[in-house]
């Protein structure tokens, strides 16, 4: 097993960031709740103790038992981590006069202290808390103060347990890097050599020992996160890696042939089904978008099933799970694990017996791409947008009829090629265009027509979980909105959707 660093979450909506920036120092590490701490092994070289939206003060504040850790392994708490720390060995914690949020400097960094070695005077850090370390126990040192935080880092004498009141994992703590560096690297001792390369070759080893003759069925969608899952079973087994590529209907213009020729030429064992029918069928008339994700889901599984079972001895289900969805289907206190249904973890249906291996489940997205360019896979793959399951199903709002599909399918075309051809294509997260339930009056030539509105997307995002909308350039807009207008009949009128996320979703439905 690989060196690591465990991550305890307290329900902090930076853990994910702290596990991130880890990584980025090619240190393994792992996120569990609290709740349910793993065995300290030897491989477990530091543990990091998370922010929290709790108080310490609250009586049913998250709390564990610190000494499974103190004299140990090197410790490290953040924020709610530091005040815990503080609390349980004798401190006093106290509400702030004054919330304590955003932008602060310090005005004393010990850069004798291993902690801040080379984190200056006046470096930019991230506060985020409505307590206060008022008081710390004898045999605890200050090592980093603001000013208006005296207490904004602190170690115990004798023992390699240290605490920051600040989060070093965002970007406006302009050396928490370094300082996660100090930890991980230099008190931890870890060697940094998790990388995208070592990832692969001890995938693919454990990938031939777990699986060894067995039989693998998997359903590919053309993204990154299943075609990269796919590559590393196929170089471990081969042709005993069985993948299906269902056509639901709902894909982009061209997408079916063009995904099911890219596998091909990767060499990868798959099958092609033309299922759209199905689809359609059990969609129509319907109007809700979760009915629609259930009908879509619900067919999704009986095609696959069917298909599965025309493969002798299939043993194992090949996913894509990314570790984002392992973290959110772990039930913790606090805001951090929100489980979403559309996850594959877990949504195994109970008469489909086989087992699971999912090869990426411990890898976050940009990890996922490093891994598939370590695999040589095409960049377009790599590169390509997020695309959601139930595919046009959620970006058609209303019913759905294959009309209203070719409708969209056209549209999209147009405005995707449009952002390849402008060079703007790598610089947006995800794109595309969604089909209104609402006409509106407009005039071609000497004719008034009444015709159908579509709502053009595009975000920029690091994972998703929040996003901006994409300040495309206008003339791009009136280019690609005239192309619309001209090209697909049905359409006379493009909008831009310019809302963020939060408040409003990537998606319509």
């Amino acid at each position: 097993m690989a060196e690591q660093i465990l991550i305890l979450d307290f329900g902090s909506q930076y853990t994910q960031l702290i596990a991130r920036r880890v990584r980025e120092l090619n240190v393994y590490c792992e996120i569990h709740p609290y709740n349910n701490i793993p065995e300290l092994t030897d491989d477990i070289k530091g543990v990091i103790l998370s922010g929290s939206p709790c108080s310490v003060r609250q009586e049913d504040a998250p709390d564990i038992d610190l000494s499974l850790f103190r004299k140990k392994v090197p410790l490290l708490g953040v924020c709610y981590g530091a005040q815990m720390l503080a609390q349980k060995s004798g401190g006093k914690v106290l509400p702030s006069k004054i919330r304590e949020y955003g932008r602060a400097k310090l005005t004393r960094s010990d850069q004798h202290n291993d902690l801040m070695k080379e984190i200056t005077i006046d470096s930019q850090v991230w506060m985020s808390h409505s307590d206060t370390i008022a008081e710390l126990p004898n045999d605890f040192e200050i090592i980093a103060s603001t000013a208006s935080v005296e207490v904004a880092a602190f170690k115990i004498k004798n023992e390699e347990t240290y605490a920051i009141q600040f989060h070093p994992e965002v970007t406006h703590t302009t050396q928490g890097k370094e300082l996660l560096r100090n930890f991980v690297v230099h008190i931890s001792g870890c060697s940094q050599d998790w990388t995208p390369d070592i990832f692969v070759e001890s995938t693919i080893a454990e990938l031939k020992e777990k699986l060894g003759n067995d039989k693998v069925v998997m359903g590919l969608s053309g993204g990154v996160d299943s075609s990269v899952a796919a590559t590393l079973i196929h170089h471990a087994i081969g042709k005993n890696l069985h993948c299906i590529f269902v056509d639901n209907g709902l894909l982009r213009k061209n997408e079916y042939q063009e995904v099911l020729d890219s596998y091909q030429h990767m060499g990868l064992n798959i099958k092609g089904v033309d299922a759209k029918d199905k689809f359609y069928a059990a969609l129509k008339g319907l109007t809700d978008p979760e009915e629609k994700r259930k009908a879509i889901g619900r067919v999704f599984i009986e095609v696959f099933d069917e298909e599965s079972h025309k493969i002798e001895d299939a043993k194992w289900l090949g996913q894509g799970t990314i570790y984002p969805d392992v973290i959110e289907s772990i039930s913790v206190k606090g805001p951090s694990a929100t489980i979403k249904s559309h996850h594959n973890v877990g949504g195994l249906p109970d008469f489909m017996k086989l087992k699971v291996v999912e090869p990426l489940n411990t890898l976050f997205k940009d990890e996922v791409r490093l891994v598939g360019k370590t695999l040589e896979i095409d960049q377009k793959i790599l590169g390509r947008h997020p695309f959601p399951g139930p595919g046009l199903g959620i970006r058609i709002l209303g019913d759905i009829t294959p009309g209203k599909v070719a409708i969209l399918q056209e549209v999209d075309y147009l405005f995707i090629n449009g952002l390849k051809k402008a060079g703007l294509y790598d610089e947006v997260w995800q794109a595309g265009a969604m089909l209104l339930p609402i006409n509106s009056v407009g005039v071609m030539g000497d004719e008034r027509t009444y015709e159908q509105v579509v709502s053009l997307r595009a975000v920029t995002s690091v994972d998703g979980m929040t996003a901006d909308w994409c300040h495309l350039p206008y003339e791009f807009l009136a280019d690609v909105s005239n192309e619309i207008i001209n090209s697909v009949k049905g359409v006379n009128r493009v909008v831009y959707d310019i809302s963020s996320k939060p408040p409003a979703t990537i998606e319509w439905e």
